[in-house]
């Protein structure tokens, strides 16, 4: 009768740690798309500035340096040259992308303004 009573407390183990694996899952899927929606900022931000530099609205290029899913996620703010770009990542949970939201700048000289 031990051996019986042995398998149903393994069956047990397996079925309460189901939900650790699936909470250790769910953290390592928000931390890569965090880090993965950093490195699309860096370049969007990049492609605002390039655009700035040309002497074109940076929002436009922004938006066209992202994949789809993130073009509605993201805000862009320009101020003197520098640009800034906000990006929410993706998440199953609303309120917890908008608190990862991530940010990055670059800095631009606008075309025709002397430098000092």
């Amino acid at each position: 009768m031990a051996a019986g009573g042995e398998r149903g407390q393994a069956s047990i183990e397996v079925l309460a740690g189901i939900p650790a694996l699936l909470l250790a899952g769910l953290i390592a899927f928000q931390l890569l798309a965090t880090g993965y929606s950093l490195t699309l900022a860096d370049g969007a931000a990049e492609a605002g500035a390039m655009a700035i530099a040309a002497g074109r609205p940076a929002a436009p290029a922004v938006r066209e340096a992202l994949p789809g899913w993130a073009r509605e996620r993201v805000g862009v703010e320009t101020d003197a040259g520098r640009l800034t770009v906000r990006l929410r990542p993706p998440s199953p949970l609303g309120a917890l992308s908008h608190r990862l939201e991530v940010s990055t700048s670059a800095w631009v000289r606008r075309p025709g303004v002397a430098r000092r």
